[in-house]
């Protein structure tokens, strides 16, 4: 018998003594529960709230104007989109250029690297209320934006930076390096091999880390409460008080008057959460084939 074949016949034997090895089984079983746990909580949350939700969904909540009389989403949607856009606006260049100058730029293994990654990692386990009495003494207080979608989107912001930055150093690092060689043995720049090379194969890693910032600004509601306040009305500048779909849907539900609209708003939410992420995925996958 050759040694090819001995070799196969081995590893053969290895695997399926590992198969029948109990502790294996254990944590097969275990990994196989906790993803069947973790599918069936997700499925029971969402179809709680659709069930209770889409029953009171009626055009009269998507009314500009919000009263006493119609508790109406839509500024609280409008004021949603602007602040997400917002917040992207600042912290994705932001977060991009700085990943770009850790990875491509810095010295591997410098100090500063490192206490810059580890600044990140702190600053992404820092509870989201930590961040609004920042910026409620921060933006809203010292630099007198008062409440406002400014503050807010500063805050959120700095909340999503330290996200957007790890994701990029990893798609960034995923890139292999013999495309950089490659760059620089056809007579590329530093600078051009990072933004022609580089960048664009690193673009859906970054995307991903920009669909999981949204994620995490609509469903954002304690550091707005204290930075852009709970205005129900769509502000006319952005040093104007506005509520979030996330912040409206906390109004209604502590308020206990309205419940119903609540459960309409989580609908909304979840529905307006699932189409930006099919956006971006989109935009991922088009970016990706060009």
């Amino acid at each position: 018998m050759s040694t090819s074949k001995k070799t196969v016949i081995n590893n053969n034997k290895k695997l399926t003594s590992k198969s029948k090895d109990p502790v294996s089984l254990i944590l097969r079983i275990l990994v196989w529960c906790a993803a069947a746990l973790t599918i069936m909580i997700l499925f029971v949350i969402i179809g709680y709230i659709l069930y209770k939700g889409i029953p009171n969904l009626s055009l009269d909540l998507f009314d500009l104007e919000y009263n006493t009389q119609n508790v109406s989403l839509m500024p609280a949607l409008i004021n949603t989109v602007i602040m997400t856009i917002l917040s992207i606006t600042i912290a994705v260049p932001l977060g991009i250029f700085s990943a770009i100058y850790l990875t491509e730029y810095a010295r591997r293994g410098s100090r500063l690297v490192k206490i810059v990654r580890i600044t990140a990692e702190t600053l992404s386990g820092i509870p989201s209320i930590i961040y609004g009495l920042f910026g409620l003494l921060f933006f809203v207080t010292t630099l007198h934006w008062g409440f406002s979608m400014l503050a807010g989107g500063f805050t959120l912001s700095i909340m999503i930076l330290p996200l957007i930055m790890r994701t990029t150093e990893e798609a960034l690092h995923a890139v292999p390096d013999s495309y950089r060689e490659g760059s620089y043995g056809l007579g590329a720049g530093k600078m051009r091999t990072v933004f022609t090379i580089v960048l664009p194969s690193a673009t859906p890693g970054i995307l991903a880390g920009v669909i999981l910032a949204i994620g995490r600004i609509v469903g954002e509601t304690a550091a707005l409460i204290y930075t852009s306040g709970t205005v129900a009305d769509i502000p006319d500048s952005l040093l104007s008080s506005g509520r979030t779909l996330s912040v409206h849907m906390y109004a209604l539900s502590s308020e206990g008057l309205f419940m119903d609209k609540a459960y309409a708003t989580a609908v909304v939410l979840i529905i307006l959460v699932i189409l930006l992420n099919r956006i971006s995925s989109y935009t991922a996958g088009k970016i990706s084939k060009s």
